[in-house]
């Protein structure tokens, strides 16, 4: 008997080259150990890591910040969702993609335009060289945890507001909370950034409303 295995396509790129690096993960060969997803530059590498809870957490390079970002997501939503990415906490810019290859490869592509058209005329050795500047920022794993459940709410449709068929919702960074806002009706909820304990908490959210 042929089983149907699990499997989605995961990318990134490399903070070092600029190159995109994807593979394809499945759900066998990630129950058994922990896969290192490395850049062909030798610059780089993604760690994705199957929980004994049945998620799965990446620490995923960042292009922009001088260390990695960690998540955790439901195995569900990393096997069987066709796309959704993984944003920086602190330039709000996709640095790691999940779903079917396709969708990954032109996701890849667009977030590489958009990123040389936010570079101007530098290029991305750049961006590399000025990854560890110091920033007055909130803690980045606090910030990983806040952006981590409203991606999952999100995903969920766990965020509500005035509109009556769902409202378009945006992400504001301020120097200790982040709001989160409806263009649409106006209504917005407020979420601390400055404790570690309230992102804790914050990851007990079922839902979000806004008002």
């Amino acid at each position: 008997m042929v089983l149907d295995q699990k499997q989605t396509t995961v990318a990134y790129r490399c903070p070092e080259c600029g190159a995109a690096v994807m593979s394809m993960v499945g759900v066998f060969a990630l129950s058994a150990d922990m896969i290192r997803l490395k850049c062909p530059c030798g610059g780089s590498e993604m760690e994705i890591v199957y929980t004994k809870d049945k998620k799965v957490r990446l620490n995923v390079p960042c292009f922009a910040c001088p260390g990695p970002h960690s998540y955790m997501i439901s195995s569900q939503m990393f096997f069987e969702k066709e796309l959704f990415s993984l944003p920086c906490a602190y330039s709000g810019l996709d640095v790691c993609f999940v779903g079917k290859s396709d969708n990954v490869q032109k996701a890849m592509e667009k977030a590489e335009e958009e990123l040389m058209e936010l570079l101007g005329e530098a290029d991305f050795s750049d961006l590399a060289a000025n990854r560890g500047e110091t920033r007055e920022l909130s803690d980045p794993q606090i910030l990983d945890i806040i952006y981590y459940v409203i991606k999952e709410l999100e995903e969920e449709n766990a965020i509500s507001c005035a509109c009556p068929d769902g409202g378009d919702y945006e992400a504001e960074m301020h120097d200790d909370h982040l709001t989160i806002r409806c263009k649409q009706c106006g209504c917005k909820a407020e979420i601390p950034t400055n404790s570690l304990i309230a992102a804790q908490d914050f990851l007990n959210c079922d839902d979000l409303e806004l008002t």
